[in-house]
C-alpha cells in the first residue's frame, strides 16, 4: 500500500512523520538505540523481510539518521550507527514509550528505565526549555513561525485556531 507523502506540508510534524512515521522504521530505530546494529541482527530481532528492512534502512541512510561503519578485519562488512540527527530522536521515542506504558500496557511497562546518572526509575517528560516545567498542548500556544507560508498563516487565522500572531509580532 502506497503511503501518503507529507514532505510538502508546512508542518514540521507532518514532514517528520514522512521520514520516521512508518511502524517498521520506529522499531528499527528502537533496535539501533539498543545497540543492534547489523542487518542480520535487525532482521532476526524484528522478524522483518529483507526487502522491507532494506527499504527502511535506505530511507534512514538517505535522511542522515544512520550511517554505515565498517567492522571486522576485512572492512567489507558494515554496521548501522545512529548519527547525531538519529540520536536526537531518542527523547521522542522515550516519550512515545512512556505513553504506551501508561495507556497500552496498563501501567505495567515491559521495560523499566533507570536513569544512569541518579540510579532512579525514569519516565520521559516534555518540559519547557526555559523554565523546565512540563508542557503539553493544553498549556502552550502556537504562533506562526518564520517557516510558515503566508497563505497557511492566513488560512489558520481565518479558522481562528488556537494560534496567535507570529514570532515577529
Amino acid at each position: 500500500m502506497q503511503r501518503t507523502d507529507f514532505s510538502q506540508m508546512y508542518c514540521s510534524l507532518a514532514r517528520s512523520l514522512n521520514i520516521v512515521g512508518e511502524g517498521w522504521t520506529q522499531l528499527i530505530m528502537r533496535d539501533l538505540f539498543l545497540g543492534n546494529r547489523r542487518f542480520g541482527g535487525l532482521q532476526e530481532s524484528l522478524g522483518i523481510s529483507k526487502k522491507v528492512l532494506t527499504e527502511r534502512l535506505e530511507t534512514l541512510l538517505a535522511e542522515d539518521l544512520v550511517e554505515l561503519q565498517p567492522y571486522g578485519e576485512s572492512g567489507r562488512r558494515f554496521e548501522y550507527h545512529l548519527t547525531e540527527k538519529g540520536n536526537e530522536l531518542g527523547p521522542v521515542m522515550l516519550a512515545l514509550m512512556a505513553w504506551g506504558d501508561k495507556w497500552v500496557s496498563n501501567e505495567q511497562p515491559p521495560v523499566k528505565l533507570v536513569h544512569d546518572l541518579c540510579g532512579q526509575p525514569a519516565k520521559a517528560q516534555v518540559v519547557c526549555s526555559h523554565c523546565a516545567e512540563p508542557i503539553n498542548f493544553s498549556n502552550v500556544t502556537g504562533q506562526a513561525g518564520p517557516g510558515m507560508p503566508e497563505a497557511e498563516r492566513q488560512r489558520i487565522q481565518a479558522l481562528r485556531l488556537n494560534w496567535v500572531g507570529s514570532e515577529s509580532d
